[in-house]
Formats: structure tokens, C-alpha cells, sequence
């Protein structure tokens, strides 16, 4: 079996219509690129390529490993092709766009829109505090709006977490790298690695798909608004599913994030489905809410008020 590293294909590559820069992320499900269309304008491209069932061969080709990795391999093809197809439908400002995809090599590509700026996980990690308040409610509040197209789709995205919420050099969100594709191929009992990350993940990713909907997507969001609170990833959901060792946002969070923002981290992040907002709409609504004040306060000045 070939090495991992010679897996991607070289830079100067020409597939099709565009030529490959360099490789932005590999390993895994797939490949991304850098690359360049004919009129010279940056795209990101990712080819379906997943390393624990496939490979590439002297030529330029995909094929599956072995014998018993064909039909699982077949499999992800057509979820990768399929999403790729519903996703070039959706044209959100919040949603990565994509502008092709297409077969080659007998695998699939997706081309997207390149976009400048950085993840939000660099941005946790570039700051000493945590992400004030103010910044939270407005990046994933726009992020949600792109969110609910998806879902108005009837896709989900299963892989929302800091690394894949972009944050363009304007400041608006734009959320990348969807995983629904991998979360299938992962439910065949492939030979594969995780096929989400542990800490952002749901607890039903660990289990049944027939469990999984909006709500899945809304833990994800609950556990990256709990990383820009704490600057690191949550404990994995199946690891509080037996032992649940997560302080609540309420608690470690007071004095930095008022109580109403504190009380929605901890309500997306129930490991109970139905325990969390049922939908981006009702998720969003909160978050849009003006912070209710400190009622011992109002009251404090109610009295004064009356002496």
C-alpha cells in the first residue's frame, strides 16, 4: 500500500479546468486544494479520498484498497457526489459556495469559493480571555442563518465545531466542511477513523443515525460557544453519556457571560435530544434576545425608589 503523503495529488496538477497549488488539509475522508481556475481566481477543491478504504495508483486514479473495501468505498462516492450536488444548490452568504463539482480520476471533486480570513478556532487561540459576549451572539447568530437553510434542505451538517466556522476578513461567518457524507459512510461499519470530532460531536453521532436531526447540529453549535467561553474543546459527549464530568456554562461562566447566554450554552448541549432547541429558528430567537437584568438589582432599585 502506498505511503499517506502520496496520496494528494502534486501541485501543478492540472484537473481539468484548474491547477493545484497545494494541499490545504489531507487524511481521513479527503483531500482539500488550493487551485486556480483559468481566469486565474482561487478555489478551494476537495476530492473525495478516503485513506482507510482507498488509494491512488501509479496514475492518477482512486480506487478502493482491497476487494472487501469496494462497495463501502462505492458507497461514500455516491454520499460525497450527492452532497456535493445539494450543496451547489444552496447559495448563502453563510454557507461555503460551491461552484462545481464533477468525476474525475473515479472519484468525485467538490470546487468551492476560497475564502481569506480565519477559523474561529485561531481566533480563540490568538486571545487570552475569553470571546466577549457581544462578539458570540452576533457571529453565530449570522452563522445560524445559513444553518437553517440547511436544514430547510433536509441536510444536516455534523461537523460545525471552531475549526470549520470561518471568519472572513469582514467579520462575517461562513460555516465550512460539511460531515454528513462521512457520518454515513461511518454508520456502514467502514473500516474508517472518527468520523466527527469528539467534544463538538452529539451523543447520538456515537449511535443510532435514526436519532440524529436538527438538534444534533444545535449540540454542535451549544459545544463551540462552550470552547470560545473556556478556549478549549468540551469532554466527549459519549464520555458524559457514562460519566459526566461537563461543568455547566452557569457555573464557570459567571461574571463573564450573563446568566440568559450561560442558560443557552448548557440547553444545546443537553446530551437528552429533546432537551435541546428542536430547531435553528428557536435556537436563534434566543439568542437574539435582549439579556434579561438582574432581577435582585431591579429590584433593589425598585425599593429605593419607593422609599
Amino acid at each position: 500500500m502506498q505511503e499517506p503523503e502520496s496520496h494528494a495529488l502534486p501541485e501543478g496538477y492540472r484537473l481539468q479546468e484548474y491547477r493545484i497549488e497545494k494541499v490545504l488539509s489531507g487524511g481521513g475522508f479527503s483531500y482539500v486544494y488550493l487551485a486556480r481556475n483559468q481566469r486565474g481566481e482561487r478555489v478551494a477543491i476537495k476530492e473525495y479520498l478516503p485513506i482507510a478504504l482507498a488509494w491512488r495508483n501509479d496514475g492518477d486514479r482512486v480506487e478502493a484498497n482491497s476487494p472487501e473495501n469496494l462497495a463501502n468505498f462505492r458507497l461514500g462516492l455516491k454520499c460525497f457526489f450527492e452532497e456535493g450536488r445539494a450543496l451547489a444548490s444552496i447559495n448563502h452568504t453563510n454557507i461555503v459556495r460551491v461552484v462545481n463539482f464533477f468525476r474525475a480520476n473515479d472519484t468525485v471533486y467538490m470546487v468551492m469559493q476560497y475564502e481569506r480570513g480565519k477559523s474561529l478556532q485561531e481566533y480563540i487561540q490568538s486571545h487570552t480571555h475569553p470571546a466577549k459576549e457581544e462578539f458570540v451572539r452576533r457571529l453565530f447568530s449570522e452563522m445560524l442563518n445559513g444553518l437553517r437553510e440547511v436544514h430547510a434542505r433536509k441536510l444536516l451538517h455534523l461537523d460545525i465545531k471552531p475549526a470549520n466556522i470561518y471568519i472572513r476578513l469582514d467579520g462575517s461567518p461562513v460555516l465550512l466542511d460539511f460531515g454528513s457524507a462521512r457520518q454515513t459512510l461511518a454508520n456502514e461499519r467502514a473500516n474508517l477513523p472518527l468520523s466527527f470530532t469528539p467534544g463538538f460531536a452529539s451523543p447520538e453521532q456515537y449511535a443510532n443515525r435514526k436519532l440524529l436531526g436538527p438538534w444534533s447540529d444545535i449540540y454542535s453549535v451549544g459545544a463551540s460557544m462552550y470552547a470560545c467561553l473556556v478556549r478549549a474543546s468540551p469532554p466527549a459527549a459519549d464520555l458524559r453519556q457514562h460519566h459526566d464530568t461537563l461543568p455547566p456554562a452557569t457555573q464557570i461562566g459567571k461574571g463573564i457571560y450573563s446568566d440568559h447566554l450561560l442558560q443557552i450554552i448548557d440547553w444545546c448541549m443537553k446530551l437528552d435530544p429533546l432537551q435541546r432547541p428542536q430547531s435553528v429558528f428557536a435556537l436563534q430567537k434566543a439568542l437574539l434576545e435582549t439579556p434579561p437584568k438582574d432581577k435582585s438589582l431591579l429590584a433593589s432599585i425598585k425599593r429605593k425608589l419607593r422609599l
